[in-house]
């Protein structure tokens, strides 16, 4: 047996106190007068012996009550685990799972609310001397320090409900980076969480081996839920008043099958589509839904699920820009190409730009979606490097070789795009003899194609050589030469034709498919802005170029909520970092000064839908050797983390034996009757 605080064993001591009453028994005698001694009628006499043994039986439980309560204060205890470290200085690092799965219901209300309990639990189970570190899924600034014992229960009250959703070894790394500047102090780690799947990836924690590491898992309802997880818009540009087709994903995250799930698409605020769904269990279900009518200007939507009681996930959102025109920039020698210019006079939709290639204004490239480069001799280095940027940012470029082509310079350029260059020109009469109907270019132009269909004709044409990135031939010239290939590079793609718009190399320029082939490349084009982004997740948001300066800052304005982001110019376009700021889900105002630049869409983490769980199993094989599991039941975490610390703490014990022998005494005193003895006396008489 220990004891945590043997100086005050001086308070012994005070046993002298009932020895000293017991032995100067100053118990007073009362006088009673009589008016006559012949009421003295007879005499009770006490037996000595029986006298003192009462007396003493009283003397010892006095004592042993007052020398249990003494040794209550000294805190007495069997050695436990880590006895060896008794009278050290712990220093704890709680943390507290506040992700969206925490709201869950269970017997004691919400899985947060039971999360706090434990926390002030493990709390209490230490020395009013340790002191204490809360974390939680925010990663705070001011959770980076240790605090007293009240200051962390005041903490663990503040805690809510967050967007943010943190790996399991990012937890423990966040918390060992505080522990490790305590040296001299005993250091342990607790993480209180429900445990989802997505909070590990199944790997083996590292941990420090001088931190002892403990989960608490908190039992969480097994509940279904369906989510929407991501969308999709078939077209790159949206024109007013045309049909927009949006494709949704569904996500059952149960184990048992979603019945008739309805769902609503509203576009500003205004309803554009119904469904009902079921979905089979842990499956995943794509659908295509049709609206339009839609005016110019940022469109803000939003999906609704009615889906319960798992509501968190129920609605998603999205925006995007429905432009009054599309700007096409064409680039050539100076001298301009009718057909190219007939093309886009077609349309009004369309907004063609033409300058020479010794005019191009490189900063504002990132402006056009499409880019036409045409009878240009030779292509100087400058303007294919800012084509190289363009293209990777998700620009288009369309390539129509000079019919007296520089071709060294057209494979400086298309080289570095991993695009297909042209070579030498050859000379030969034939004609187009194949279409990728399967290529997007070509998707529902045709409501029927015919057998024999009336193809472009060909005189001669460059050779296209392919550098061997991924290429896909639209247009096929007898013998399997490409005509029109198209090849992705980053997050844009590369046209390049066989011939140029030249009638001396063939009638592509004048035949029915030239203008649907531009103009649908020219929809399929542009680098727009992601339908959403995901709250906690992406770090950065990539939006094109903004000039701004100390007066003209950029804002994020959402109702009442107005952020201001971090800016960062980099080539060809603004990367707006918010870091922990946004914690809200819907669609915000990228505001300068009184301006709307741009509508930004923000979701919550869906990886916080899937409410499956770690079994204590699961949890036992990523664990370290200096690791354990504390499920939540209905007993504290106090006991169970003391005697881990300091052993069997007996303090409790010693008041309840200091109180049994009080109440014996009270028996004693009470009920304890010595035996008499009568005598009679005669009456005296005067």
């Amino acid at each position: 047996m220990h004891f945590l605080y043997p100086a005050f064993f001086f308070a012994l001591l005070s046993l002298a106190i009932p020895v000293l009453v017991h032995l100067f028994n100053f118990r007073r005698y009362q006088k009673v007068y009589f008016s006559n001694v012949q009421f003295l009628k007879q005499i009770n006499e006490q037996q000595s012996s029986r006298r003192n043994l009462k007396e003493r039986l009283i003397l010892a439980t006095r004592l042993l009550a007052l020398a249990f309560l003494v040794l209550a204060f000294t805190r007495p205890f069997i050695s436990g685990q880590n006895q060896q470290n008794a009278g050290t200085q712990h220093v704890v690092s709680i943390f507290v799972d506040n992700s969206y799965s925490m709201e869950t219901l269970n017997r004691e209300g919400s899985l947060l609310d039971e999360a706090r309990l434990r926390a002030k639990e493990i709390a209490s189970a230490y020395g009013i001397n340790d002191r204490f570190q809360l974390l939680t899924q925010d990663f705070e600034g001011k959770h980076q320090r240790l605090v007293s014992r009240d200051e962390f229960n005041d903490a663990v009250d503040a805690v809510k409900i967050s967007p943010q959703s943190r790996d399991l070894q990012q937890i423990i790394n966040r918390q060992q980076s505080l522990l490790a500047i305590q040296p001299n102090a005993l250091k342990s780690i607790y993480i209180i969480s429900d445990f989802q799947k997505n909070i590990s990836g199944g790997q083996q924690l590292e941990t420090d081996s001088s931190t002892r590491i403990n989960l608490v898992q908190l039992q969480a309802s097994s509940l279904p839920n369906v989510a929407v997880d991501s969308v999709a818009l078939l077209s790159a540009v949206h024109r007013p008043g045309e049909s927009e087709k949006l494709i949704i994903r569904l996500h059952n995250y149960a184990d048992a099958p979603a019945e008739k799930i309805p769902l609503k698409v509203t576009i500003n605020g205004e309803q554009k589509a119904l469904g009902s769904y079921t979905i089979n269990a842990r499956g995943v279900q794509t659908d295509t839904l049709i609206f339009s009518g839609l005016a110019p200007g940022w469109q803000r939507g939003e999906i609704s699920l009615q889906d319960n009681p798992v509501t968190f996930d129920n609605q998603f959102y999205f925006s995007f820009n429905v432009k009054k025109q599309m700007p096409v920039l064409l680039i050539d020698d100076g001298t301009p190409n009718a057909f190219l210019k007939e093309v886009f006079a077609a349309d009004p939709f369309f907004a063609a730009t033409r300058v020479p290639a010794g005019n191009v204004d490189y900063a504002g490239l990132n402006a056009y979606p499409m880019i036409v480069l045409s009878d240009i001799r030779s292509v100087s280095p400058g303007i294919a490097q800012q084509l190289k940027t363009y293209v990777s940012k998700g620009g288009s470029l369309i390539v129509f070789p000079a019919k007296d082509a520089d071709v060294n310079s057209y494979k400086a350029l298309l080289q570095q795009l991993n695009s297909a260059y042209p070579e030498k020109i050859i000379t030969e009469n034939t004609k187009v003899s194949a279409i990728n109907l399967k290529s997007a270019v070509f998707k529902n132009i045709f409501d029927s194609f015919p057998q024999n269909p009336d193809l472009p004709v060909v005189k001669k044409y460059y050779d296209l050589t392919s550098t061997g990135g991924i290429a896909e031939n639209l247009l096929q010239l007898a013998g399997g030469k490409p005509f029109l290939a198209e090849n992705a590079n980053g997050k844009g793609k590369v046209y390049v034709s066989a011939v140029p718009l030249d009638d001396d190399f063939s009638n592509l320029q004048r035949h029915a498919l030239f203008l649907p082939i531009m103009f649908r490349i020219a929809l399929l084009s542009g680098h727009d802005q992601p339908l959403f982004y995901t709250l906690g997740h992406d770090e950065s948001m990539e939006i094109p170029p903004i000039q701004t300066n100390e007066k003209q800052l950029l804002k994020l304005v959402k109702g009442n909520i107005s952020i201001i982001p971090d800016v960062r110019q980099q080539e060809g376009s603004t990367l707006l970092y918010t870091s922990d700021e946004l914690t809200e889900s819907g669609t915000y105002d990228l505001r300068k000064q009184d301006s709307t630049l741009a509508v930004l869409a923000f979701n919550d983490n869906r990886s916080e839908s899937d409410l499956s769980y770690y079994t204590k199993a699961d949890l036992a094989k990523i664990l370290p050797k200096n690791g354990s599991i504390l499920q939540s039941g209905n007993a504290s975490l106090k006991s169970i983390i003391a005697e881990e610390n300091i052993g069997v703490q007996l303090w409790k014990l010693c008041i309840i034996l200091a109180l049994v022998f009080l109440a014996a005494e009270i028996v004693l005193v009470r009920y304890f009757k010595t035996a008499k003895v009568t005598t009679q006396q005669p009456v005296q008489t005067s």
